[in-house]
């Protein structure tokens, strides 16, 4: 049998305060109570409670400044990558248009680190899509495939600014990837692309790859707010 180890004080503090700013207890721009009143409430000592404060701000969801009381950031608008992750595997903590948002951010990004993968390594993309006209139905096939495309073509792109957002992006593309790809048509649309891409790599074609990969995620944009719509 696979046990799974028990959270450390620190690990289930962390949890019970963003659990309390995620329901809106604790609301941005509110202030925590004060270290000793807060430890009483979630069941820790002090010191595990500076852990979980320390890890939290780090992450972009608290402020602290010496002197003054923490503040509950307002992380829509000033969190980092860590509260993007946060927020991906909180399903009701999410905007109506979050999976959109995500999509948009790829439209923007995609076609050029696309076409510089191409440029750059055209046989090593090929080599791995051809393997996927094979890709099981399923959900979370899709999104782990369409995962390791994406990171593979940021890899391989000049710009190395791509691969640092993309690695930020890794506890969010699995569950997103798999909302996306619950819809038959989203994962219908994915493998003609795949195939397309494909053609495009064989034939060292990145400024075609880019064309392609432009429009297929404007089509994928599309194709998600028709189905979130339905």
């Amino acid at each position: 049998m696979d046990w799974c180890p028990a959270p450390k004080p620190a690990e289930l503090a962390e949890s019970r305060l963003l659990e309390a700013i995620l329901s809106g207890h604790f609301p941005p721009n509110s202030a925590l109570p004060g270290e000793r009143e807060l430890a009483e409430q979630i069941g820790v000592t002090r010191p595990t409670l500076r852990e979980a404060l320390q890890r939290l701000a780090r992450d972009g969801w608290l402020d602290i400044q010496h002197g003054k009381p923490t503040r509950v950031r307002d992380y829509w608008r000033e969190g980092g990558l860590g509260v993007l992750a946060i927020l991906a595997q909180t399903p009701a903590a999410q905007s109506p248009d979050f999976v959109a948002h995500l999509l948009e951010v790829r439209l923007l990004l995609a076609p050029a680190y696309t076409r510089q993968a191409v440029e750059a390594a055209a046989a090593e993309i090929a080599a791995v899509l051809q393997d996927y006209p094979s890709l099981p139905d399923e959900p979370a096939a899709f999104a782990r495939a369409d995962w390791r495309l994406h990171i593979l073509l940021t890899q391989k792109a000049a710009n190395p600014i791509f691969r640092f957002l993309f690695n930020g992006f890794h506890k969010l593309a699995i569950p997103m990837g798999e909302r996306y790809f619950e819809h038959p048509e989203c994962r219908a649309h994915s493998r003609r692309f795949y195939a397309d891409l494909l053609v495009c790599a064989r034939a060292g074609a990145a400024f075609d790859a880019e064309t392609l990969t432009r429009r297929v995620m404007e089509e994928s944009l599309a194709l998600w707010q028709e189905k979130s719509r339905g």
